[in-house]
């Protein structure tokens, strides 16, 4: 054996050595005790308010507005008839101009810029964000101009049973006309749009508008409705 195969052989005797005592001083495992320090504080898990989507056969204002926001429930109320629950938190009649306000059988001037008459309602009082408007029930403000003057001149007690059909719209007027507190039914055709106005479309395709064809008061409002320069009888 020469000497360049010793040095070859005891290299290799010596890896081997090194290596079969790897792991040797290795200490067993040893299970340590649960953490038995002060514990985290963690603030309590938040209650999310509950809502419901309908009260009886009527939608509220979340829950159609949640559909009408889905894309797996955008059809099931998208332009369909359905009724909708919620309080009156705004209208739009003293918004009325001069021009618009007189009674039926008279047009507005030329230059007579009047909005279609709306309110809007939410699912609670006070709301100025989350509600829905509605439109559809009065064509124009000689309408209700009229169907005021109809309800103040009916005897002491026979208010409710005024009717006024609306000329254009061919659809009984609401009694008492829609005023801000009182909580309603409206049943109508719901949608992202409103055509039935002569003067153009609207449109809100995140709240909808409700084009209504019945109106079912809950709560009566707390004061009579009135248009801009009309006296309500006492």
């Amino acid at each position: 054996m020469n000497a360049r195969f010793g040095r070859t052989l005891l290299a290799a005797i010596l890896l081997v050595a090194g290596t079969s005592g790897c792991g040797t001083d290795e200490q067993p495992y040893q299970a340590k005790p649960a953490f038995s320090g002060r514990k985290a504080t963690l603030p309590a898990v938040p209650t999310l308010p509950a809502k419901n989507k309908k009260q009886g056969d009527a939608y509220t204002v979340w829950g159609v507005t949640h559909d009408l926001r889905s894309r797996v429930h955008f059809e099931d109320v998208n332009g369909k008839k359905l009724s909708i629950v919620g309080y009156i938190v705004k209208t739009n009649l003293a918004e009325a101009p001069a021009c618009a306000v007189h009674k039926t059988g008279k047009g507005d001037p030329p230059d007579c810029k009047a909005p279609v008459p709306s309110f809007a309602i939410a699912d609670e009082k006070g709301e100025t964000k989350d509600m829905i408007e509605v439109m559809g029930w009065a064509s124009n403000f000689a309408q209700i101009y009229s169907m005021i003057e109809a309800i103040d001149k009916a005897p002491r007690g026979k208010e409710g049973e005024a009717k006024l059909t609306d000329e254009f719209w061919g659809q009984e007027l609401p009694n008492p006309i829609p005023a801000v507190g009182a909580k309603v039914k409206v049943t109508g055709t719901y949608g992202v749009t409103f055509t039935k106005s002569t003067g153009g479309a609207a449109a809100n395709p995140k709240y909808g508008i409700l084009s209504a064809e019945q109106i079912e008061y809950l709560e009566p409002p707390p004061e009579k409705a009135t248009l801009p320069g009309m006296k309500r009888k006492p």
